[in-house]
């Protein structure tokens, strides 16, 4: 009997063991930020909201692991806080949490040092932790570190994506500094990536370094996209000016006649296409997207088979020219014949229904309502097609 219960108390305490977690505080914000101010200490604050699936499963697989737990509750003070509860509302609208769960890294005086979101892995979830764990930043803001001349590789990482969207220009400048102090020859994806976010003119430093690394570039991108970004950059202002204010058209005469010395004739085609069809959906104007969109994809082989969904999606949704859907329903076949989704199966069932192949259609529409179902995705489009073409 003392061998079974000394065997169940082990077990027990395992288990008991095995279920600690990150120490959260119980406190209010104001008090936590105090907390972690008097102690020179960020906080790490999980932002979550309770019917959050990813946000649950962080909690039970993610904080509960013993190096998590660790290295969180020797370097954070830590929080979990509701987003649609209490005081979780205001903070929620301080820091615009959009996206559960959101991680936050705040300093004493509730600056917001750094911010990731996302369900992540054990190793992912570390490195955020590690990469906002800056000593500098308990006192200070990345900002106020920015200002002061911080050349970090690290820190002006974090400092670009922080203030991506919320201070474009501050970010940019960040790019800047930390592209003219890159000590490493090679770039990385995430580098060419951020490199060309932040890219917008000939005039711009990072335009030497985009045409410096030419090579290395190319090798990531591709030349022939290395080629369009150098022209969309060379030609960024003729863009612009090229947009009438008034009548939300774009001027085909005036763009030519600035980009084409600049680029050449042929480029300056593509780019012109190119432009009109992201302009032209984002405003919605969707009869002048149709022309763009037959001008920019008429060479269907030249594009993935993935980037044609976008555009039949579109045809499918605004266009009734029978010739325009008969392109469209060329790039849905494309895409369901690399393979089937639930999505482009539905997007080639609408297609064919606006053609008047009603078989066609009903034959898709089932197969992206099966996919959905098995897939445990939203099968209700699929569904009202399907009723529609009874």
């Amino acid at each position: 009997m003392k061998k079974i219960f000394s065997t169940l108390f082990l077990l027990s305490f395992l288990f008991t063991f095995s279920q600690q977690s990150i120490s959260f505080e119980s406190g209010s914000f104001k008090e936590i930020l105090a907390k972690a101010k008097k102690e020179k200490k960020l906080v790490f604050l999980d932002a979550y909201a309770s019917w959050c699936g990813p946000c649950k499963l962080m909690e039970k697989n993610i904080f509960t692991l013993p190096a998590v737990k660790a290295y969180y509750d020797a370097n954070f003070i830590n929080a979990r806080i509701d987003m649609e509860k209490g005081e979780g509302r205001d903070i929620a609208a301080k820091y615009s949490v959009r996206s559960y769960p959101s991680f936050l890294f705040l300093n004493g005086d509730g600056d917001l040092v750094m911010q990731n979101f996302g369900y992540m892995g054990e190793e992912d979830f570390l490195t955020i932790g590690k990469e906002a764990n800056n000593p500098k930043l308990t006192d200070s803001s990345m900002k106020e570190l920015f200002i002061k001349g911080e050349k970090d590789p690290d820190f002006l990482l974090n400092f670009m994506k922080r203030y991506a969207e919320s201070d474009y220009e501050l970010a940019k400048k960040g790019s800047e500094r930390y592209f003219a102090n890159k000590k490493s020859e090679e770039f990385t994806r995430d580098e060419v990536g951020l490199l060309l976010y932040f890219l917008k003119s000939p005039a711009d430093p990072n335009y030497q370094i985009f045409r410096a690394k030419k090579d290395q570039i190319s090798k990531i991108l591709s030349e022939e996209i290395y080629k369009q970004f150098d022209a969309n950059i060379k030609i960024s202002k003729v863009m612009e000016n090229s947009l009438n204010q008034k009548t939300g058209l774009i001027d085909d005469a005036y763009f030519y006649k600035n980009a084409v010395p600049l680029i050449g004739q042929k480029d300056a085609e593509t780019a012109l296409a190119r432009m009109k069809v992201i302009y032209y959906e984002n405003v919605g104007n969707f009869p002048e997207y149709e022309k763009a969109a037959l001008t920019y994809y008429k060479n269907s082989e030249d594009f993935d088979p993935q980037e044609l969904l976008q555009p039949a999606w579109n045809f499918a949704q605004h266009v009734e020219n029978k010739e325009s859907l008969k392109k469209a329903q060329e790039w849905a076949e494309k895409s369901v014949m690399k393979g089937e989704t639930p999505e482009n199966t539905y997007i080639l069932a609408r297609i064919y229904a606006k053609n008047g192949k009603i078989t066609e259609a009903k034959t898709y529409a089932e197969l992206s309502k099966n996919l959905s179902e098995s897939q445990g995705k939203d099968a209700s489009m699929a569904t009202e097609l399907l009723q529609s073409l009874k």
